[in-house]
């Protein structure tokens, strides 16, 4: 599928992964939507790369209308990637017996409103708009990417809420491929491992930290880099036969259970 003139919209774009995806969407020739709650940033990133920024908070339904209503006025929305998501750390219970050190409810459904609800809240609007597009000569209108993780597979302890949520995300990618198939409509998942973003800091005991991580990946023994996970979220995206998918990009790895 052709994405050149088109836009996209990226959620979570204003770094990591998502800025990396908005880059290389831009390469192709699409009009790129940084969507973000990082007004700075996100608006950084839509200068150098000639897209716009909307400020999305992916839990508002209000703010994600606008977004893509932004995005089908400059031209046809064909390109979609849900990289907006957070983590959370926390054991199902205590140690010391008590329900009060349970698992901070308010905290686990904060994760699956926005690592989940607030994806499938994109997806819903956004393939309703690319439902109005004239279809190509293979009869596509558009294409759709979520981002998961292998956590949605290996989560470790203290991982509940997250995995829930990628799981979530990984759960849905066929039952929602098959709705939007009638309207020539693809979405793919991808689910990433190791990743070495912002969320690792900077500086040596960061990098003495992420070497540390690679030594249990697989092959090659290091952390992923966001280039390489926007390659494969392009490639979903362009490739015609790809639909309906959930693919690792891990470098082999099975997470331990800590």
């Amino acid at each position: 599928m052709d994405i050149n003139g088109s836009t996209a919209i990226v959620t979570g774009a204003a770094s990591g992964i998502g800025a990396a995806c908005a880059r290389q969407l831009a390469a192709k020739g699409a009009t790129v939507v940084v969507a973000d709650l990082q007004a700075d940033k996100g608006e950084a990133l839509a200068a150098e790369i000639k897209g716009v920024f909307a400020q999305v908070d992916v839990t508002q339904t209000d703010q994600i209308t606008a977004a893509v209503n932004a995005a089908a006025e400059i031209a046809p929305l064909r390109a979609v990637v849900n990289s907006a998501g957070i983590g959370w750390a926390q054991r199902t219970i205590g140690r010391d017996g008590l329900i009060e050190s349970a698992h901070d409810l308010d905290a686990f459904k904060r994760v699956i409103a926005i690592n989940l609800i607030g994806t499938f809240d994109m997806v819903r609007q956004a393939a309703t708009v690319m439902s109005r597009n004239e279809p190509d000569a293979d009869g596509q209108r558009g294409a759709i990417v979520n981002l998961a993780s292998v956590a949605a597979f290996d989560g470790q302890i203290g991982q509940a809420s997250y995995s829930a949520s990628k799981g979530g995300v990984v759960g849905m990618t066929l039952p929602v491929a098959r709705d939007l198939a009638a309207s020539g409509i693809r979405l793919n998942t991808v689910a990433p491992g190791l990743i070495d973003t912002p969320i690792y800091g900077e500086g040596p005991e960061s990098d003495a930290f992420k070497a540390k991580l690679g030594e249990s990946v697989l092959f090659p023994k290091r952390l992923g880099v966001g280039d390489e996970l926007a390659s494969m979220v392009i490639e979903c995206l362009t490739n015609s036969y790809m639909n309906a998918e959930v693919v690792r990009v891990d470098g082999g790895i099975r997470m331990p259970p800590k």
